[in-house]
Parts: structure tokens; C-alpha cells; sequence
């Protein structure tokens, strides 16, 4: 009898684990595309809800920008962060609080410098300086401790690959035949892919001030915010003085609108660079493919003029690394090249990121080496490379483009300057932002006076932290109604200057998680997750949703 029992037991267990193994693996209650850090936070949070989730992601790292290269953390007001993605700034202070973790400088050495606040608190528990692999690592650990599945390098078909009934995501399927199917979708990607081929309304660009009773938004000409404007008179042209020449490269011949007015512009990109001044710890900057200097004479002309703050944004992190972000009139942001990124092909967006590794590189390469630079400087860049312990796959280069904006939903809800300045109540929070509405430039352009000059450099703070709506990430009643939009959310452009920061993305992402879980156990769509269910159970999290 016991031998029977036993063997009976034996089948059953082999015959359990034989369905369990023939599950459809490529399905579940969420599905997340991206691979953001929005998308790991996202997943996180529904697992920790009770319920299943996969996340399709286009990229092969996960983390976006947060592990791409932008280590000096944009953060803002920190009291105004909190949940999970306050537990990934912990898990941050913990890795720098072990002796190994400093391999390249004594923790003694390290200035503790962060952005309007120290690095590394030691009264909150959270450090918001890091370098790209501790972030990498975080995430992954995320993942593996909570049993997430993820299916890297699986690019959505953006032609036929989202199948919609009745309102509703039904699945998605990937260019490599992947079909992936879920109760609720989350789109956290920077490009919105997901939202857009599902046929939610979104906008490219900048409003007009009048669409949203602005003052920030659209053209900005002549508004100087910050320090990346041509302070002296330069000279675009090829040759100097003489129009008929043609202008220098990067210049745009299209004459300004006036100010307010909207285009479908968008701010420069860049790659945010982890680079090292440690002699054995660090790769010089070599001459890339098609390298050409006169692509780099309006910069030799702005040091010429005497500007002098090409190292003002090499922001120090731990081990004597960078985050190395754009800086002056003429940096790393490569201004009015990005403009189609955001509806193009994957093809086209391929050349463009290529585009701009290749503009980043011979810009370092120039200032390393051309004789037209200052000496000083030239000397000066002899001391950095980029990191060798970064990007180890990638030849040290990011392999995220700082996507700054794409596509915008526009949903139930779209926050404006207004919201992000107190002048209006906010209804239904579920995060808080509170940096700088920062927009980088979008165009660069002849003045009347015949200079060159940029465009679209604002930089409108906040004065306190303010309320971002749930109906900022959810589509309009009666479009899609099982898909929430953390990153790609529906705001003006001005606003979003201010909300696209990597804690807010995962802030909203967590949330929108959380509402996805209570549409699931209600059978109810996300426009009608009642919101003080929500707030109940974001406050239980540790979000931060009031002043």
C-alpha cells in the first residue's frame, strides 16, 4: 500500500510539473514592453500584487538611461520620492556602503556631490549618484529576486503586431513572431511604440502657448535659461562674412517663428557619457569612421571668442568617473537631428543613433586634438577616456540614446505648465515631480543680425513639488482601455521637460502597475479604476502623492 502511495505520489508530481512546464509562457496578467527603468519598476510592483507579468523588451540591458549613462540622477526635491523607486536609491546607498564597492578611488576621496543635494544621504538611507553597472546590476537583481520573465530583443511590429478588439489590447507580437498576450498592457518604452500602434491619440512637438494658456511653451527665441546659447557674436558661415558661402554644419536655413507658436520640433538628444580620469581605467577617445573637423568649426569659433566651460558637466560619480552631459552652445547634444526619431522605421532610427554616436565621437576627438582648440583644454582631455569597466559589450559607449522626448499621449488627463506650476488643483494623483522644466534645444538658427544662435534652452523651476493626475497615464474614454503609458504620458511639452525624469518614470510606473492590478481584479477598464482604491493602495507602497 505504501509503494502504491508512493508511486501514485511520483506521478502526480511529474504529471503537475509536465502542465506546469506546458503553460503558455507567453502570457500573463501584465505585459510590459520596454525596457526601461519604468518597465523593470512596473513589473516589480505587479508581482509583488499577486499577479503575473512578462516584460517584452526591445533592448538586450535593462534600465534605459538610469543604467545607460545618467548616474547624476536629475532628482529633484527627494522628499518627493518615494516607493519602489526609493528602494532602488537604497539599494544604490547600500552597494557604495561596502568597502568593495570602491575600487578606483578611496569612499574617503569621493566629494559626495549631487544634483542640489548630497550624493549619498546617510540620514535617508538613499545615495543618487552611481555609475551605469551598479544601476545594470539593481535592476537585474530586481528581476531575478522576483521571478520576472523577460524576453529581450523582441521589437514590437509596429505595422500589424498589436491586436485590438473592442477597445482592448488582445496581444502583441514582436518582429520575431512572438505573440504575447495579457489581461493589461503597460507601454513603457521612450518612443510610446506600443500606445501609437494601438491607435491612442498622441502628439509629436511642441504646442502653440494658446493650446494650453502657456507661457513656455512652443518657440522660445531669445529666452536664455541656461548656459547653452551663443553668448558673442558668431559667425555662421562657411566663410566668414560672405553669406553666398553657406553655412556651417548643424546650422538650420529655416527662419524662426515667432515665439509661442508650435512646431513638431523636439529637444536634442544625446548620449550621457561615463567617462574616467584614472590612467588605468580608462580608453581614449579615437578618431571615428568619416571623421571630418569642419563639421566641428562653429565650436573652434566659440573658443576662439574665449569661452572656456567645456569640462562644466563632467559630473563626477564614484570611482573617478563621469556622467558626462551637454554643455554650452555647441556640446554634446547634436540639436535638429532628431526630428523624425520619433514616428521613424527601426532602420531609420538605427541611422540616427549612429548618426549621433558618430557626432559624439569626433567631438571628442576634436577637442582632444585639433590644434584650433586651447591648449589648455587639449591637454586637459589627455587625462579622460572612456571607462573600461563601462559598457563592457558595447566598445564603453552607452547603448542608450538619451531620448530626452518622442511621442506624448494624449490622454484622459494631459498635465501643463500649470499643473507643474501650482496655478491649477490636480485631481487624482498618483506621483509627484519636481524638477526644473527643462527643456534642451531644438533648433539652431540665423539671427536677423546674421549670428547663429539656438533655440529652445527653458528652464522654469517649479518652487515646490507638484501632483501628477492618474489620467495623465491613461488614454481618453473610448479609446484603448487596458493600457496605461508611465513614460510616454500625456503631457504639454513644456511639461514634460519637467516630468521625464528617470525617478518619476519609475513613480509612475509602479503606479500604473498598481492601477493595472485593481482594473484585473475589478474586470473593470483602467478608465474607471476608482481612484480611492488606487490611493489606498500607492499610499500603503510608500508613494509619495501630497506636499
Amino acid at each position: 500500500m505504501r509503494r502504491t502511495t508512493k508511486l501514485f505520489s511520483i506521478l502526480f508530481a511529474v504529471s503537475f510539473s509536465f502542465l506546469s512546464c506546458n503553460k503558455d509562457p507567453l502570457s500573463a496578467d501584465v505585459i510590459i514592453y520596454g525596457g526601461t527603468s519604468a518597465a523593470v519598476i512596473s513589473a516589480v510592483e505587479t508581482v509583488q500584487s499577486g499577479k503575473s507579468v512578462i516584460i517584452v523588451c526591445p533592448d538586450k540591458h535593462l534600465g534605459g538611461l538610469t543604467s545607460g549613462g545618467l548616474g547624476f540622477t536629475d532628482s529633484g526635491n527627494t522628499n518627493s520620492i518615494g516607493g519602489l523607486a526609493r528602494e532602488f536609491y537604497h539599494r544604490v546607498w547600500l552597494h557604495y556602503n561596502d568597502s568593495a564597492a570602491w575600487k578606483w578611488q578611496k569612499h574617503s576621496e569621493y566629494g559626495n556631490k549631487g544634483q542640489g543635494t548630497v550624493a549619498m544621504d546617510g540620514e535617508s538611507r538613499t545615495m543618487w549618484i552611481f555609475e551605469p553597472h551598479v544601476a545594470e546590476k539593481i535592476f537585474e537583481d530586481l528581476i531575478r529576486e522576483n521571478n520576472i520573465p523577460v524576453y529581450r530583443d523582441e521589437w514590437l511590429d509596429r505595422e500589424s503586431g498589436v491586436e485590438v478588439n473592442n477597445n482592448r489590447i488582445i496581444s502583441l507580437t514582436t518582429l520575431s513572431g512572438k505573440k504575447f498576450s495579457g489581461k493589461m498592457f503597460i507601454d513603457a518604452t521612450y518612443e510610446g511604440d506600443l500606445m501609437a500602434t494601438a491607435g491612442v491619440s498622441y502628439t509629436v512637438g511642441r504646442e502653440p502657448c494658446s493650446q494650453y494658456n502657456e507661457e513656455w511653451n512652443g518657440v522660445q527665441a531669445g529666452v536664455f535659461h541656461h548656459r547653452h546659447y551663443f553668448s558673442t557674436p558668431i559667425d555662421p558661415y562657411v566663410i566668414q562674412g560672405d553669406s553666398s558661402s553657406g553655412l556651417l554644419p548643424y546650422i538650420s536655413n529655416e527662419p524662426i517663428q515667432p515665439n509661442c507658436s508650435g512646431d513638431d520640433k523636439i529637444q536634442a538628444y544625446c548620449f550621457r557619457l561615463c567617462m574616467s580620469n584614472h590612467p588605468e581605467n580608462r580608453v581614449p577617445f579615437e578618431k571615428p569612421e568619416g571623421y571630418d573637423p569642419a563639421n566641428y568649426e562653429l565650436l573652434a569659433r566659440v573658443f576662439e571668442s574665449g569661452w572656456n566651460e567645456w569640462f562644466a558637466k563632467y559630473d563626477i560619480i564614484p570611482n573617478r568617473k563621469t556622467d558626462t552631459n551637454n554643455h554650452g552652445p555647441f556640446s554634446s547634444d547634436h540639436i535638429g537631428m532628431n526630428y523624425d526619431y520619433p514616428e521613424a522605421s527601426y532602420e531609420r532610427r538605427k541611422e540616427i543613433i549612429e548618426d549621433h554616436t558618430n557626432y559624439q565621437k569626433g567631438l571628442l576627438y576634436f577637442v582632444s586634438t585639433d590644434e584650433r582648440v586651447p591648449e589648455e583644454v587639449r591637454n586637459r582631455m589627455q587625462d579622460w577616456g572612456l571607462a573600461k569597466d563601462e559598457f563592457t559589450d558595447n566598445a564603453n559607449w552607452p547603448h542608450q540614446l538619451y531620448i530626452r522626448e518622442a511621442r506624448r499621449m494624449v490622454g484622459a488627463y494631459v498635465t501643463t505648465e500649470n499643473e507643474v506650476l501650482a496655478k491649477v488643483d490636480v485631481p487624482d494623483p498618483v506621483g509627484m515631480g519636481s524638477y526644473t522644466m527643462d527643456s534642451h534645444n531644438v533648433q539652431r538658427y540665423v539671427t536677423a543680425e546674421g549670428y547663429v544662435q539656438n533655440e529652445g534652452d527653458v528652464g522654469v523651476h517649479p518652487g515646490k513639488p507638484y501632483k501628477i493626475a492618474y489620467g495623465s497615464i491613461i488614454p481618453r474614454k473610448g479609446e484603448c482601455e487596458n493600457l496605461l503609458v508611465p513614460v510616454c504620458l500625456s503631457s504639454s511639452h513644456i511639461a514634460f521637460g519637467s516630468i521625464r525624469m528617470e525617478p518619476v518614470f519609475m513613480i509612475l510606473g509602479q503606479s500604473a502597475a498598481a492601477a493595472a492590478v485593481i482594473a484585473i481584479d475589478n474586470k473593470i477598464n483602467v478608465q474607471d479604476v476608482p481612484y480611492g482604491q488606487l490611493e489606498k493602495v500607492l499610499l500603503s507602497k510608500n508613494q509619495i502623492l501630497n506636499n
